[in-house]
């Protein structure tokens, strides 16, 4: 069978406009051999939305957005998406728009609901969500925070006015001076530090001369405790000890009035015979002073001695 030309060109145009049509749904993302269901959604904002957004579930691809237009007068945004028949889902589920990246982009999302509720069906209309993006985040931190700077730059700046009204030129000037004393401290220290390392550098300073001294001393302090270690203590201890136990038996006899130093402590008759002895010299003495002649006598013809006579005691 034999086609005319014109045939042919009418069929090779009906297929150019088939192909146009099957590549132009690819790369909108559309199967066009497979029924898609579409669904619906109305927002209040859907800035960085636009048509051919992917629709996932959990993350998995399974749509595009179609378009959205405007609702006049509520000035809300109606979004038309289609989702492959392959995932069901109740309608209770809601179409969330989510900031899919950084740099601002927007993504669609279904958050499936499996609740015993009808499925959804094609032309439904879902609920719908925004998710907060980074930015409404951030924001929703820093809010808190930026008013927490400013009362606190507020009363900061109370606090300076306050400190400026106390402190008049007077006091500053004090203030003032206490810095710069302060500040002298600070040099005198450091002149005071830089003395005392260059002190413990050399060698012939007197802080090494000390340390050194002490190192002698430390050194005979350990030879005596040596000589002490060596030293034949036990014996001079047992010494002791023997001469202790002689005293204490000393002390015993002579408590018990053994011996002559026992005697003389425990007995009075030395005392007596002391005092006896005593009483005859002072007699004898003063018989020598009242008749010197008895004792002494001096004759150039002889005389005999007259015998010795008691002399009677005035009573």
């Amino acid at each position: 069978m034999n086609f005319s030309n014109e045939v042919k060109t009418a069929l090779l145009f009906i297929f150019g406009i088939g192909l146009f049509l099957i590549g132009f749904s690819y790369l909108k993302s559309n199967d066009v051999f497979i029924s898609d269901r579409f669904f619906y959604g109305i927002y209040d904002n859907t800035e960085g939305l636009v048509n051919g957004t992917p629709v996932t579930i959990n993350g998995y691809t399974v749509g595009s957005v179609e378009y959205s237009v405007l609702i006049q007068p509520s000035a809300k945004i109606l979004v038309a998406f289609r989702v492959e028949n392959d995932f069901p889902f109740s309608k209770n589920s809601i179409a969330q728009i989510y900031e899919s990246g950084l740099i601002g982009g927007k993504g669609l999302a279904i958050i499936p609901a499996f609740d015993n509720a009808p499925l959804a069906e094609d032309r439904d209309t879902l609920q719908t969500s925004i998710a907060p993006g980074l930015t409404d985040l951030v924001n929703e931190k820093l809010s808190p925070l930026q008013e927490k700077i400013e009362s606190m730059i507020v009363h900061a700046d109370s606090v300076l006015i306050a400190f400026t009204k106390v402190l008049d030129l007077e006091r500053q000037e004090a203030l003032r001076q206490s810095i710069d004393q302060f500040s002298e401290t600070t040099v005198a220290l450091t002149s005071l530090v830089k003395t005392l390392d260059s002190s413990l550098n050399a060698s012939d300073g007197t802080l090494n001369k000390t340390f050194a001294s002490f190192e002698r001393t430390s050194a005979n302090a350990a030879a005596i405790t040596d000589s002490l270690q060596k030293a034949p203590l036990g014996a001079t201890i047992r010494s002791l000890q023997q001469t202790s136990q002689d005293l204490a038996l000393i002390t015993s006899k002579i408590n018990a009035g053994q011996g002559s130093i026992g005697k003389l402590i425990h007995t009075d008759s030395l005392i007596n015979t002391l005092n006896q002895t005593n009483n005859q010299a002072q007699l004898l003495l003063e018989d020598l002073r009242l008749n010197p002649k008895r004792y002494v006598h001096f004759s150039l013809f002889g005389k005999k001695n007259k015998p010795y006579q008691e002399s009677k005691k005035p009573e």
